[in-house]
């Protein structure tokens, strides 16, 4: 069994690595930057990606992604939301930096969660939060369950969020974005065995690695020609050579989304 490389971050995690990443700047004022998440990729505001959500306990630390879909939808990963109250979950928008207070902040009204989901590796791995306070930022297309194509190997992909730097790593205080290419599902098979389930999951990355999501990516978006097609699940490490991300693949759960959405 794999583990989960995306999984979310604890509030705990958060303070050590935001304490441990102060000390080293007054430390050494002209040390070089640390390697950064969204391995291997650059940094991007939400003023760019304006669907890009972070979601956040009830004191602000982030520990999860988001899409949102509609005003007040929000897609995220089932992994982020087990366990979860309402009232212990935020959504923030509009806003690139975890430190920043600028943007829109909602309390969560509800948590929907694939009533099949029981672990990442076993697939399911969607949730839609439905928001107190409407967001007026752009939302996200997401792909209906008819178009499949889009995952074809080789397709170019992008992913968001804060994750951390490494495995186990700091977070970005910046929003980072990267492209992978989608993965042939038999390569994914080959990494994954049994793991990889075909009907749930799509994966994308470099067979030399080197650019991946990390902790903290979870359920942020896997975007195929600027549309919501993946959900960032699960994986082995952290840009590893032979172990590509693994994302929630979207169509298969596209219409569930959409009632969801709807109601």
């Amino acid at each position: 069994m794999f583990g989960l490389r995306r999984a979310r971050q604890t509030a705990a995690t958060l303070v050590a690595t935001a304490a441990a990443a102060a000390t080293a700047l007054v430390a050494s004022p002209t040390a070089t930057a640390a390697p950064q998440p969204i391995v291997g990729g650059t940094t991007t505001t939400t003023t760019a990606y304006p669907f890009m959500m972070q979601i956040t306990d009830a004191s602000g630390n982030q520990f999860c992604g988001g899409t949102l879909v509609a005003a007040k939808k929000v897609v995220t990963a089932a992994h982020c939301m087990v366990g979860e109250s309402a009232g212990n979950v935020r959504v923030v928008g509009g806003r690139t930096y975890l430190n920043g207070t600028n943007g829109t902040v909602s309390k969560v009204a509800k948590i929907w969660i694939n009533p099949d989901y029981t672990d990442a590796t076993n697939g399911h791995d969607v949730a839609v939060l439905t928001l107190s306070t409407a967001m007026s930022y752009t939302p996200a297309s997401y792909v209906s369950s008819s178009q499949t194509s889009v995952y074809a190997a080789g397709t170019t992909a992008r992913i968001l969020g804060w994750g951390t730097t490494s495995e186990n790593g700091s977070s970005s205080n910046q929003l980072r974005t990267a492209t992978v290419p989608v993965v042939a599902d038999s390569s994914c098979k080959s990494s994954y065995g049994s793991d990889f389930v075909q009907t749930d999951m799509v994966c994308a990355g470099y067979t030399s690695g080197g650019t991946d999501t990390c902790q903290g990516d979870s359920g942020g978006p896997l975007l195929i020609g600027g549309v919501l097609a993946g959900i960032t699940s699960w994986g082995e490490g952290c840009a590893e050579a032979g172990y590509p991300g693994v994302y929630s693949r979207l169509t298969t759960f596209s219409d569930l989304v959409t009632a969801q959405v709807n109601s």
